[in-house]
């Protein structure tokens, strides 16, 4: 049974994994530097804020991380202002669950302010308890502290509150601490999904396949 829900944004909610894919790479072009094979699945499990670390520190960038977030925020955000939408089914499971009052919480590893955008400009800012993000908590989602965190505003227990996600390491991370897993395809972690499927409780190409709402 279903008692709470927390959902993933990009690859999961919304198709915008692939402007973060590039987005270090077209940070570091817009420097006259040329980024690394793979740079994006190095950063994928990353923050922002340590993205913006590990840019510093492997290529000598005299910005501060501060500015180098700031200028990998400012390459992405506008799509979540003005074209981001969402994936497959999602837009229908939410009107489901809100239909039957399930609680739902939003955990990103994206700025609030572009999550907040996104979804006011689609008209579903207010179907979330709440949005927290991985910068807020001060943790990636390899550490489980925003899924707590989560489920103590929905007031849902663990066993019962299913996480949709995307991400192979935010999946072994939830896993791991009892919650329920919708493993939701994405293109960019095609090199993921049988791992993906082992760990998911319930596994999707798209979120049109989820029937238990």
């Amino acid at each position: 049974m279903i008692k709470g829900a927390i959902f993933d944004v990009d690859g999961t909610l919304l198709d915008t994994m692939p402007i973060w894919t590039n987005s270090g790479a077209n940070y570091l072009a817009s420097l006259g530097i040329e980024a690394e094979e793979g740079l994006g699945n190095k950063l994928f499990a990353m923050t922002v804020d340590m993205g913006a670390v590990y840019l510093k520190e492997t290529y000598g960038l005299t910005q501060s991380c501060r500015e180098i977030a700031k200028g990998i925020n400012g390459i992405v955000e506008g799509h979540y202002f003005a074209d981001a939408g969402f994936k497959p089914g999602a837009r229908e499971l939410l009107e489901r669950m809100k239909a039957a009052e399930i609680p739902m919480a939003i955990a990103t590893s994206t700025e609030k302010y572009c999550i907040e955008a996104a979804f006011e400009r689609l008209g579903y800012k207010d179907y979330f308890d709440i949005i927290l993000t991985c910068g807020e908590v001060g943790a990636s989602k390899s550490n489980p502290k925003i899924f707590f965190e989560a489920i103590a505003e929905l007031g849902t227990p663990i066993e019962d509150t299913w996480l949709f996600e995307d991400g192979l390491y935010s999946i072994k991370t939830a896993k791991a601490e009892g919650f329920k897993i919708v493993g939701v395809y994405d293109k960019v972690s095609e090199a993921d999904q049988e791992e993906i499927k082992w760990y998911a409780d319930v596994y999707v190409r798209d979120l049109t396949e989820f029937t238990l709402v």
